[in-house]
C-alpha cells in the first residue's frame, strides 16, 4: 500500500476533481457569473492583440479560467483584461514558464510532503506513545491553503489560461500524438482543475489521519485467544494487524499440516467478528484478557467477563469518510460524486468501465478450474478463507519458522533492511550505479501499523519504507510486506528522478506501482537465496496470480458497492450500513463465489481494512495485478532491470497509453485469462 506524499497533487487530483472540458457537462453558468459574451469577449481580445490565427487553445483556455473565477477575483472587465494581459501566444516563452512552473512547485510539493511526514511522524512510527497533540498535529494538513493562496494571487488562472485542464477522455483521445512536452503541459494543467474551501481540505485531513489511527492500533493479541475447547493455539506474543497480518497468517498455515486448518478456521471467525462488530472492543489492541472467537466469551483470570462489542465503530469511520467525500460534491459539478472523481479522475478508468471487467473476470469459466485445482491440491473441499490460498507459491510448502529464522536473523532493525536495499536491487539485475542511486534515496522507519510506501516529491529528498519490525527481529510476514513496499519506493524513485519532466512524474494511477510492489513482492525468496527449482514454477506464478485477482476483484466490488449504497442513503447511521455492507457482501458472495466454495452468505469480502481509511482504493490492488501479470509476461523477453528502469519512467500518460509503450498491448483481461487456460491444461496433466 502506498500513502500520497505529494500534498498539493493530492488535495487537488486524488480529494477534488475536474472542472468542465471536453465532452464532460458543463454546469449552467460559473460561479462568478461570467456569461458567454465575456469570454466571448475576452478571446477575441486575446486574438486581437496576438495578431495572429485563431487557435483552438485560446477559447480552451479562456473557458477553463473562466469557470475558475469568482467575484472575488474581479468583474467582468477584469477577466477580460487579464485573460488579454496573461496569454502566452510565443511558444519560447510558454516552454520556459512551463520549466519555470516545474521548478516552483517541485519545491512546493517537495517541501510541504517533508512538513506532513513530520507532521504524522508520531502518529506513523514506532516511537513511544502516541499523545494527544500528536494527533492533533497529524491532522493538520500544511498545504490546505497552498490552491486557494494562488488562486487569490492569480498564479492558478495563469496556469488555467495557459495550460487548461484536458479531461480524461481528451486525454486518450490526443495523448497518443504528445510530445513528452505536450504531456507536461497537460499534467500541469491537472493541478488547477476545481477549486474547493481551504477549510473543506482541512477537514479532509482530519478525518483521514483518524482512520489511519483507527486502523493502525487494530490488533488482535492472538497468544490470548482461544479456540471451541478453550486452547491457545497460537504463541504467546504473536499480535496481529487487521486485516493484513490476519489474512497472512492464513496463508501461512497453509504449510502446518498439524494445526493449520484449526487456526485458519479460528482466524476466519475472529474477521466474521470484525465484520459484524460482535468483537468484543475490549479484546482490540488489549493482551490484559483470553477470548474465544467461536463463543464471544472474554475471560479474565479464566472468569467469564463482561464484555460490550465495538459498536460499529468501523462503519462509523467509513461514514466520517463519506460525509466529508461528499463536502467535495458541490464543488466539483463535472464530478459531482466521490466515484466518479476516483475512478474517472483518480483512476483515469470510468467505474462502470472498472465493474464490467472485473463481473467478466469473476465469471470467467476459468474459476471453477483453477478452483478444482486447488481443492485437488489440499485434499479437501474448499473453505470459503480459501480465497486466499497460497500454494502455488514455492513458500507455501516451506514452514514459516524456518522462514522466521532466517529474516530475523538478517533484519533485526530497520537499520540493517536498509542496509540491504542495494544488495537487492543488484541481485534483480540493476548496475551498481542504478542500484546505489535508488537505494540512497530509499529510508527504512519502524512502523506502527502494518506499514506502508511514502515517495518523496522533489528530487533532493528520499522515499520512505515503513514496515513492522519487532524486538526480535523481521519476520516472514513483515518481510514479505517489506519488500512489496520497497518495489513501491522503487517506482517513486525512479518515476521522480528518470521522467521527461517534473510535471510528468509519478505513473498513471495507483495500480501502476501495485504493480510493481506486486513484481518485488514474487521475488521475495529469491531475494533470500532461495531458488524455485520447479519446472512447473511458471504455470504456477500464472495461477497464484490469476486466484490473488479473483479474490481481490471480489473485494474491490463489495468496496464500490458500499459506495453506491452510500450515495443512494447519505443520511444512514452506522449501523444501517453496518448491515448494509454485510448484505452487499453477502450479496457479492453469492453472485461470484458460492457456486465455486459450495458455502452461501459469507461476509468475508468486507474485511479489508483500506475500506475504512482508504476509500476506494481497492480496485486498484486488482488492477495492479492485471498489470502485474502483463509485465510478468514482458520481462520473460525482455531484461528485468533496465525494462523496469524504461517503463517506469515513461511518467503520467493515461492507464492504456502507458501500457502501450510498456508491454505494447492495452490493459484487459485477455492476458491472464488465456495464460490461465494454458496452465490448466498442463497442470491437468500431471
Amino acid at each position: 500500500m502506498i500513502k500520497l506524499g505529494t500534498v498539493l497533487f493530492a488535495c487537488v487530483v486524488m480529494i477534488t476533481a475536474c472542472t468542465p472540458s471536453g465532452k464532460e457537462k458543463s454546469p449552467a453558468s460559473t460561479p462568478a457569473g461570467i456569461s458567454e459574451s465575456t469570454i466571448q469577449e475576452a478571446i477575441q481580445s486575446v486574438e486581437s492583440k496576438l495578431n495572429g490565427p485563431k487557435t483552438g487553445m485560446i477559447e480552451k483556455g479562456v473557458k477553463h479560467a473562466a469557470s475558475l473565477w469568482r467575484e472575488s477575483d474581479g468583474t467582468a472587465a477584469d477577466f477580460v483584461k487579464f485573460c488579454t494581459e496573461n496569454y502566452m501566444g510565443d511558444a519560447a516563452q510558454k516552454e520556459a514558464s512551463f520549466y519555470r512552473f516545474s521548478e516552483y512547485f517541485e519545491s512546493l510539493n517537495g517541501h510541504f510532503n517533508k512538513l506532513t511526514l513530520d507532521m504524522q511522524e508520531n502518529v506513523q512510527l514506532k516511537k513511544g506513545d502516541v499523545l494527544p497533540i500528536d494527533a492533533m498535529f497529524a491532522a493538520y494538513n500544511p498545504g490546505a491553503h497552498l490552491i486557494n493562496d494562488f488562486y487569490d494571487n492569480k498564479i492558478a488562472f495563469i496556469v488555467a489560461l495557459n495550460f487548461p485542464y484536458y479531461s480524461t477522455e481528451e486525454k486518450n483521445e490526443l495523448g497518443f500524438k504528445w510530445t513528452p512536452l505536450q504531456w507536461g503541459y497537460a499534467r500541469l494543467g491537472d493541478i488547477f482543475s476545481s477549486r474547493v474551501p481551504t477549510d473543506l481540505v482541512q477537514l479532509a485531513s482530519k478525518v483521514s489521519s483518524e482512520s489511519d489511527a483507527y486502523i493502525a492500533d487494530y490488533n488482535i493479541y492472538m497468544g490470548n485467544v482461544l479456540n471451541e475447547d478453550n486452547v491457545k493455539l497460537f504463541p504467546e506474543k504473536m499480535v496481529l494487524l487487521s486485516h493484513w497480518n490476519l489474512r497472512d497468517e492464513i496463508k501461512a498455515n497453509y504449510a502446518n499440516k498439524e494445526t493449520g486448518l484449526k487456526k485458519q478456521a479460528l482466524i476466519y471467525k475472529i474477521m466474521q467478528r470484525i465484520v459484524d462488530q460482535s468483537i468484543p472492543k475490549i479484546v482490540i489492541n488489549s493482551g490484559k484478557q483470553d477470548w474465544n472467537p467461536v463463543t464471544n466469551e472474554v475471560l479474565v483470570s479464566g472468569t467469564k467477563a463482561e464484555s460490550a462489542p465495538e459498536n460499529d465503530g468501523r462503519y462509523q469511520q467509513i461514514l466520517n469518510n463519506f460525509h466529508v467525500y461528499q463536502a467535495f460534491d458541490q464543488y466539483t459539478p463535472a464530478t459531482p460524486t466521490a466515484i466518479q472523481r476516483a475512478f474517472s479522475v483518480g483512476m483515469q478508468i470510468p467505474q462502470p468501465e472498472v465493474q464490467k471487467l472485473f463481473n467478466e473476470f469473476l465469471s470467467s469459466p476459468q474459476v471453477q478450474k483453477v478452483a478444482g485445482i486447488i481443492k485437488k491440491r489440499l485434499g479437501r473441499d474448499l473453505q470459503p478463507w480459501d480465497i486466499w490460498y497460497d500454494g502455488f507459491k514455492a513458500r507455501s510448502s516451506i514452514n514459516e519458522e524456518s522462514l522466521n529464522a532466517i529474516t530475523e536473523k538478517k533484519y533485526p532493525n530497520p537499520a540493517a533492511l536498509e542496509a540491504d536495499l542495494v544488495n537487492m536491487l543488484l541481485k534483480l539485475g540493476f548496475t551498481k550505479e542504478k542500484a546505489a542511486f535508488i537505494a540512497s534515496r530509499i529510508s527504512v522507519d519502524p512502523a506502527r501499523g502494518s506499514g506502508h510506501a511514502w515517495g518523496a516529491s522533489m528530487k533532493s529528498e528520499k522515499a520512505h519504507l515503513r514496515t513492522r519490525i519487532p524486538d526480535t527481529g523481521m519476520n516472514y510476514k513483515g518481510y514479505n510486506i517489506a519488500v512489496h513496499e520497497f518495489g513501491h519506493n522503487v517506482e517513486q524513485t525512479i518515476s521522480l528522478n528518470f521522467v521527461p519532466n517534473y510535471m510528468m512524474n509519478g505513473v498513471p494511477n495507483t495500480a501502476f506501482t501495485e504493480a510493481l510492489a506486486f513484481v518485488f513482492q514474487q521475488r521475495d525468496l529469491f531475494l533470500l537465496n532461495m531458488k524455485d527449482n520447479n519446472p512447473e514454477q511458471d504455470y504456477l506464478k500464472t495461477l497464484d496470480i490469476f486466484w490473488s485477482v479473483y479474490e481481490i476483484m471480489g473485494v474491490s466490488m463489495v468496496d464500490m458497492k458500499m459506495w453506491q449504497w452510500l450515495y443512494a442513503n447519505p443520511g444512514s447511521t452506522a449501523t444501517e450500513l453496518r448491515d448494509a455492507v454485510i448484505q452487499i457482501a453477502k450479496d457479492v458472495w453469492n453472485t461470484y463465489y458460492a457456486p465455486v466454495f459450495g458455502a452461501k452468505d459469507q461476509t468475508i469480502l468486507a474485511i479489508y481494512s483500506h475500506m475504512i481509511n482508504s476509500p476506494m482504493y481497492l480496485p486498484n490492488y486488482a488492477f495492479g495485478h492485471l498489470i502485474h501479470f502483463q509485465l510478468e509476461e514482458h520481462f520473460k523477453t525482455h531484461a528485468f532491470a533496465s525494462e523496469v528502469l524504461r517503463i517506469f519512467a515513461l511518467g503520467q500518460l493515461t492507464p492504456n497509453e502507458w501500457m502501450k509503450q510498456a508491454v505494447g498491448t492495452p490493459l484487459s483481461n485477455e492476458a491472464i485469462l488465456k495464460a490461465t487456460d494454458i496452465a490448466i491444461e498442463k497442470m491437468d496433466k500431471k
